[in-house]
């Protein structure tokens, strides 16, 4: 009889099954995908300015969060949610999902937080509101939605049940715009991509209309003024849901998106964005 292999067998993670509903009603979802390189070296050397004149930590996924937001203030059909077969429920309020990876039972798990009216907040505001979300202390179920998680009987019990019951939940929330705002925002960011020291492009999966992946910043020659010089790219992978965008509006937010991005957005100014 042959010896069996050395192996450990691990708890499957409770964390990991929003995750798996997320992965099944993403794949569902019309989602147009960009695949961008764009030149962040203006904007990576404004942020170092930025953090020694002000004295204080800006981070780089901060400041993109910001331009995120300002570019679906001027776009906001880009976070519109489809209600119904003949409406569209386009929001004001700008608020965006961020995945942040915490430690939970001896693993990284990714959780989200969702910062609120992103498009009116400082920088300050919002970088605070990260940190305090990296610094959250996770214990059980109840923190699987961080920044404070009201319903933590009704994620406990989400998570108790089949996933066919789960996707009938989601389902029931999914036509239902508001709901949707509310536990989760309408644009999601993830910048798990930023880990890696290859270029290449990380394609998420999510059923909210905006999404967002950071990949790698990369060196590599550029042009720049008609000259050809080292410049570093951020990877960017843009999800926008083609059932309630078109795409030249489409186009036209990417481009605006990127040139917020490419420019500095806010970081060469004396006050704070508000």
């Amino acid at each position: 009889m042959a010896e069996r292999a050395k192996h450990t067998i691990k708890e499957f993670p409770a964390s990991r099954l929003a995750t798996l509903d997320v992965g099944y009603l993403g794949l569902r979802k019309h989602h147009v995908k960009a695949l961008l390189e764009v030149d962040v070296t203006r904007a990576r050397q404004l942020l170092k300015a930025y953090r020694r004149r002000r004295k204080t930590e800006l981070s780089f996924n901060a400041w993109f969060v910001k331009c995120v937001s300002q570019a679906v203030a001027e776009n906001r059909t880009a976070h519109a949610i489809r209600q119904g077969r003949n409406k569209l429920v386009v929001f004001e309020d700008v608020d965006i999902s961020l995945i942040v990876e915490k430690e939970l039972g001896g693993e990284k798990v990714p959780l989200p937080v969702v910062l609120r009216q992103v498009n009116e907040k400082s920088f300050a505001a919002i970088q605070a509101e990260i940190k305090a979300a990296k610094e959250q202390t996770v214990q059980d179920t109840r923190d699987y939605v961080l920044g404070g998680n009201p319903r933590s009987r009704a994620m406990r019990l989400y998570l108790a049940l089949p996933q066919f019951l789960r996707l009938a939940a989601w389902k029931f929330i999914l036509r239902r715009p508001f709901l949707v705002k509310q536990l989760s925002g309408t644009v999601v960011v993830t910048s798990v991509g930023m880990m890696g020291i290859g270029a290449g492009w990380i394609i998420p999966v999510s059923f909210l209309p905006l999404c967002f992946a950071l990949g790698a910043v990369v060196k590599k020659p550029g042009v720049c003024q008609d000259r050809v010089e080292i410049r570093e790219y951020l990877h960017l992978t843009v999800l926008m849901d083609h059932d309630v965008i078109d795409g030249a509006p489409a186009a036209r937010f990417v481009a605006r998106l990127t040139s917020l991005l490419e420019s500095g957005y806010g970081l060469d100014i004396e006050e704070p964005v508000n």
